[in-house]
C-alpha cells in the first residue's frame, strides 16, 4: 500500500466515515459528494461532456455522454454510479468516466437514475433498464457494450446483468464492478469484521439507508440483492474489492455465485483501499493502476472479435 493510501484512509476514517453516519437527510449525502467531487475529481484534459437523453417505451432519462479528446473505438461503456441508491450523479462520477473513456479510447455513458427515498425500488433497477434498452434501440450493438457500476451501482449493474439473463435476452461484452454492494441483507461476514477497519462505510447507516430504497420489497429479490440471482449464459465478469471493506465478503461471494453458475470471474482483492478507490485517480497510485487493470481485461478479452 503506497504512502499516499495510508494517509488518504485516515482522513476518510476520522473525517468523512463520521461525516456519512451522522448525516440523517439524504440532501446532506448529495451536497458533499457534489463538493468533493469537485475538490477532488478531475477528469483528463481534452475530456468532452455532453447530456443526452436516453428513452425506451414511455421511459425517458437524462444521461450524461462522457467523450475523451480522441475517440478510437466504437465501443460503449454504461456505468452505473453509486451512492447507497439515495445519493451520487453523473456529474460527481464524470472524472472517473472520464479516466476510462482516455483510456478506452471510447464513450462512456452515465445514466442519472431516480434516488430514494423520493423514488423507492423499483424506480432504479428500471431505469438502468431503459437504459440499456435505449443504448440498444440507438443501433449500438450488445457486444460493443460493457456494463459496470460501484457500490450500490454495482448491485443495479449485476441486477441487470441478471435479469437479462432470466429473459435469454441480449447480452453486453461484459461486467464490472468496485466494491460492489450485492447482499443487502447484509450477511457477509465481513460486515461486522471490517466494520471499524473499513475506511469509508458506517456499517451502523447500511439499513437505514437500505430502507430507504426498499419501499417494502423483499431484501432477497435479486433485482435488489443480486447474489440471490441466476447468471447462467452470462459473459465475464470482473469485480474489485478490498479485504477491509464492509463488503469485501458481498464482492467474493458474488464471484463465487457467478462461478457456480458457469461465468468466467475475474476477482482482484486489494488490500485496505478505501470503498471504491478508483474515484481517487488524481491521488492514488493503486486507482490508476486498477484502472488500467480493468481497461486491459475489457480490451484484450471483451471486445476484441472472436474473444467472446
Amino acid at each position: 500500500m503506497s504512502l499516499r493510501a495510508g494517509l488518504l484512509n485516515t482522513w476518510l476514517r476520522w473525517v468523512e466515515k463520521p461525516a456519512m453516519a451522522r448525516a440523517k437527510d439524504p440532501a446532506q449525502l448529495r451536497r458533499r459528494m457534489e463538493m468533493h467531487a469537485r475538490l477532488f475529481f478531475h477528469a483528463p484534459r481534452g475530456t468532452r461532456m455532453q447530456w443526452q437523453v436516453l428513452e425506451h417505451g414511455h421511459n425517458r432519462l437524462d444521461a450524461l455522454e462522457v467523450a475523451p479528446r480522441a475517440l478510437t473505438s466504437d465501443m460503449v461503456v454504461l456505468y452505473v454510479h453509486g451512492g447507497g441508491f439515495v445519493f451520487g450523479s453523473p456529474t460527481a462520477y464524470s472524472a472517473l468516466a472520464g479516466q476510462m473513456a482516455r483510456r478506452l479510447g471510447a464513450r462512456v455513458i452515465l445514466p442519472r437514475y431516480r434516488l430514494a427515498p423520493e423514488h423507492p425500488f423499483p424506480a432504479a433497477f428500471d431505469d438502468i433498464c431503459t437504459a440499456w434498452q435505449s443504448l440498444l434501440k440507438s443501433g449500438i450493438s450488445p457486444d460493443k457494450i460493457v456494463i459496470g457500476g460501484d457500490s450500490a451501482g454495482g448491485a443495479l449493474t449485476l441486477s441487470l446483468l441478471g435479469q437479462l439473463a432470466e429473459e435469454d435476452a441480449p447480452m453486453p461484452a461484459g461486467t464490472f464492478c468496485f466494491s460492489p454492494l450485492t447482499d443487502v441483507t447484509y450477511s457477509g461476514e465481513s460486515f461486522g469484521k471490517n466494520a471499524k477497519a473499513e475506511a469509508v462505510l458506517p456499517a451502523e447507516r447500511a439499513h437505514d439507508m437500505c430502507a430507504m430504497y426498499l419501499g417494502g420489497a423483499e431484501v432477497t429479490d435479486p433485482r435488489i440483492s443480486p447474489l440471490f440471482g441466476r447468471f447462467e449464459g452470462v459473459p465475464p465478469v470482473w469485480i474489485t474489492v478490498g479485504d477491509t471493506e464492509i463488503l469485501y465478503d458481498d464482492g467474493r461471494r458474488m464471484a463465487q455465485v457467478l462461478r457456480d453458475d458457469g461465468v468466467e470471474v475475474t476477482l482482484q482483492v486489494q488490500r485496505d483501499l478505501p470503498h471504491v478507490w478508483p474515484l481517487f485517480h488524481n491521488i492514488l497510485p493503486e486507482a490508476r493502476q486498477t484502472l488500467d487493470d480493468l481497461v486491459e481485461w475489457i480490451t484484450q478479452t471483451q471486445v476484441l472479435p472472436g474473444e467472446n
